[in-house]
């Protein structure tokens, strides 16, 4: 066995002795219910004798145990799985709350609590005649998660604000969506055990002292209307999949489908198929696809509307109204449709309705009047080319689909009015408790498959539409850049300042004109560059209008590469920072090419002048056509030897030499060839400039060794002649002594961030480009990430990522993989 698989091996047992000392309850849990569930045999077979909890279990035949027992066994695979998921996840972090001891009896009491009210419940719901209550009392209840959850949401009152509200957030959407739409007894005592584990934690962490909120903010607004309306697509969805349709929500999904056809089939085989039922399962078939599918496009909508509003989106309010809207609508032609029913041999589904009915009407009408009363939490509203552009698409498919239908009807019945025959294809845009699929076709094949299905097919580029519509945004404005430019002139926007200027930057400004910040979106993560730009009397003023600025458009907000002058700023706003690059920063007072501490950079430069190296200060506009040309060749050439994607960001290309701000600082041969070219941003404070700043630097192929020495070593010396106070050599990227943020593991954070540095310094050479700009003996100025959480650091690492490469080619991430790797 070699050193390294040694290593790697003993890294591994290590970490998983040290996982099971944390978590002696979840992992002891975890393997009690893999034993149970072989011994009782519930992984092949649900049935538990003696083990399971019911009504009937626990009070007619006394089975006093049963409450305990049933958080002890699965009752399948699946529900083995589930429970060993969240046992060895959510329940061992809450273990690493609350200690083992806690967690053992948040567990059971929790559990024991979900089980004895859910019995009482059902009990009580039995003898009221709910369909729920008889039909899951025939069997009995085995469900380890019950327990779980309970626990888990206990623990929740010991975490930090942010996943205490995401640990409720979650777990408590996706219970009452199972209870509301499956409405099967486990859920009932998941939901109740969840409950209990709530009030549990807060008698468990009475007197203890709350941290202090900064603000509330509107994203928690948006993500909890988001995840409510999200109950209503995905709970419909839910019952679908799984056949389960008893909970009060449940006259949704009749309503969808006009007709139940799980039910009738139930109610077949209950009656020995008479007539009624075979009627009702030939209708429901001879449906096809369409009738499934119009069932399932209000879901969708549903979804589509929930990932809008989380972003504070206009467009996705209005689809959010709309779609509770119908199915309010379809949910009370439902329940009238069934109330005028004659009895039929059908009749036992309707029984699932009485009780419920109005209040599956009401949840829908009150997410409407939710929505109304926070609309002003969903003002981010498109540009008005994505608003034309989704118009023109829903248009013209709506126009299309509805000639192509009428068209078929009519070949295909001549004798057929064109009125009628639009009147049936509209009725087909419209789900079934609405409309209603319309007479038999003599269509066959591709028409009749177009026919049956042009309502969802419709409905489907109307989806797709509206993810386009929110996902569009606003381009950034001329006048924003030049205003930004100004602001950069008039104030101080630091050394790295003016990359705020690059393409692919938007700009923000304060309202009294004071402070800007230029920053970029990706993936939802609003990524502010460098310094904020204003007065140091301005910055706390402007760091906090911009954070309220991205809370208003559901942004995540984090600086990147900003100096170590706003921590206190973030500090107090208990934001977390990590260094993740140094500036070199050289004081032009004291640079000079005398010493022996300068000998690395005089020896260059003394050698260039004897080589006839000439120097040429000018910028891009200046340049003359041969110089371009030969710039041009130079940096593609460079590109083409590297062959891995060029980096952006806060590294500029040849697109940033052309701003007319930028100086160009040539290294020009005796023979009038360009052997080196290095860029220099400017850097202003209050209307004046003070310094450069350094960011394109590329040689020739056979330049005079040490070229960019001579190079940078000409540009201090100009700098200096022309009064100019610092000469800043930029940053390097994680080329640094890493800060590890508060409350975060230091060997995670330091593993983690020395490992980047490692595997990306053969593709890129960050750590050699900052011991090479040691030899100007600069000061070294430490720059970071501010950011709010650390949760968010894997989303913010890949919107760093996906900012420094926005559009590298496959080939181009082998050759980096290849660089990696070798």
């Amino acid at each position: 066995m070699s050193l390294s698989l040694r290593a790697t091996t003993a890294s591994v047992a290590q970490r998983v002795g040290r996982y099971l000392r944390r978590h002696p309850f979840s992992v002891g849990l975890s393997l009690l219910l893999v034993i149970t569930g072989l011994v009782f045999g519930t992984l092949w077979s649900r049935h538990a004798p003696l083990i399971g909890a019911s009504p009937l279990a626990f009070g007619r035949e006394r089975h006093w145990w049963t409450p305990l027992t049933a958080l002890l066994v699965p009752n399948s695979t699946g529900g083995l799985l589930l429970a060993l998921l969240l046992a060895l996840t959510l329940l061992a972090y809450a273990e690493r709350l609350m200690g083992t001891l806690r967690v053992a009896l948040a567990f059971v009491v929790t559990g024991v609590t979900g089980v004895l009210l859910g019995i009482g419940i059902q009990a009580v719901a039995w003898s009221w005649g709910q369909v729920w209550a008889r039909i899951d009392s025939r069997g009995t209840v085995t469900d380890p998660s019950i327990g779980i959850l309970g626990a888990i949401l206990a623990g929740s009152a010991f975490a930090p604000a942010l996943y205490r509200r995401r640990i409720r957030l979650i777990g408590l959407s996706l219970l009452v969506t199972f209870t509301l739409y499956g409405g099967d007894a486990d859920s009932v005592y998941r939901l109740i055990a969840a409950l209990a584990g709530l009030l549990l934690g807060v008698i468990l962490t009475s007197g203890r002292a709350r941290p202090a909120w900064y603000r509330s903010s509107y994203r928690e607004t948006r993500t909890l209307i988001a995840a409510m309306v999200a109950v209503t697509g995905l709970g419909p969805l839910i019952v679908l999949l799984t056949g389960v349709g008893i909970g009060p929500l449940a006259p949704v999904i009749a309503g969808l489908r006009g007709i139940d056809i799980s039910g009738i089939t139930d109610a077949c085989a209950r009656n020995n198929a008479s007539d009624h039922c075979v009627a009702g399962v030939t209708t429901a078939v001879a449906t096809g696809t369409g009738v499934v599918l119009m069932s399932l496009m209000p879901l969708l909508l549903s979804l589509v509307a929930a990932w809008g509003l989380r972003s504070g989106r206009r467009a996705a309010w209005f689809l959010a109204i709309g779609v509770n809207a119908v199915m309010a609508l379809l949910t009370g032609l439902s329940v009238v449709a069934h109330s005028l029913k004659e009895p039929t041999d059908v009749a036992e589904i309707d029984r699932q309705f009485p009780g419920f009915s109005v209040l599956a009407i009401l949840i829908p009408v009150g997410m409407c009047v939710l929505l109304a009363l926070t609309h002003r939490r969903f003002a981010v509203v498109a540009s008005r080319r994505s608003v034309r552009r989704f118009v023109l698409i829903v248009g013209i498919a709506f126009v299309v689909l509805v000639g192509v239908d009428v068209a078929l009807v009519l070949s295909a019945a001549p004798s057929t009015s064109f009125w009628g025959a639009l009147g049936g294809t509209l009725r087909r845009f419209v789900p079934t408790g609405i409309g209603h699929p319309g007479s038999r076709t003599t269509l066959t094949g591709l028409p009749r498959a177009v026919h049956r299905d042009i309502g969802a097919l419709f409905w489907l580029i109307f989806a797709a539409s509206m993810l386009l519509l929110l996902r569009g945004r606003s381009g950034r404005s001329a006048d924003d850049i030049e205003r930004f430019r100004t602001q950069l002139r008039e104030t101080d926007g630091g050394t790295l300042g003016f990359m705020g200027t690059w393409e692919g930057n938007e700009h923000w400004f304060t309202k009294d004109g004071r402070g800007a910040v230029a920053y970029r979106v990706v993936n939802d993560i609003a990524i502010a560059v460098g310094d904020p730009v204003c007065t140091p009397g301005d910055a706390q003023h402007t760091v906090r209008g911009f954070l309220d600025f991205c809370d208003a458009n559901a942004w995540t907000p984090v600086f990147y590469s900003t100096h170590e002058d706003f921590a206190p700023i973030f500090h107090a706003l208990g934001w977390k920072s990590i260094s993740v690059a140094e500036e070199t920063v050289v004081p032009l007072d004291r640079f000079e090419l005398t010493g022996k501490v300068w000998t690395k950079v005089r020896q260059p430069y003394n050698r260039g002048q004897r080589d006839g190296l000439t120097t040429l200060w000018i910028t891009w506009e200046q340049l003359p056509a041969g110089l371009v040309a030969q710039l041009d060749a130079l940096s593609e050439q460079w590109i083409a030897e590297k062959a891995l994607p060029e980096m952006r960001f806060t590294l500029g290309g040849m697109d940033e030499l052309k701003d007319p701000d930028v100086a160009l600082l040539l290294a020009i041969g005796p023979e009038g060839e360009l052997q080196a070219v290095t860029s220099w941003m400017p850097v202003w404070r209050e209307g004046e400039l003070i310094g450069r700043t350094l960011d394109f630097m590329r040689r020739a192929d056979g330049a005079m060794p040490g070229v960019m020495e001579f190079a940078i070593a000409s540009a201090a010396l100009h700098m200096k002649e022309q009064g100019l106070e610092v000469m800043s050599l930029s940053g390097a990227p994680l080329a640094q002594t890493v800060e590890v943020p508060e409350g975060a593991d230091p060997d995670t954070i330091t593993r983690l961030l020395g490992w980047l540095s490692r595997v990306l310094e053969p593709a890129y050479g960050f750590a050699s480009l900052l011991r090479y700009k040691g030899k100007f003996n600069p000061e070294h100025h430490p720059m970071h990430l501010f950011y709010a959480d650390n949760g968010q650091l894997p989303a913010i690492g890949l919107a760093i990522g996906r900012a420094y490469l926005p559009n590298a080619s496959p080939a181009e991430y082998v050759a980096l993989a290849r660089s990696l790797a070798g």
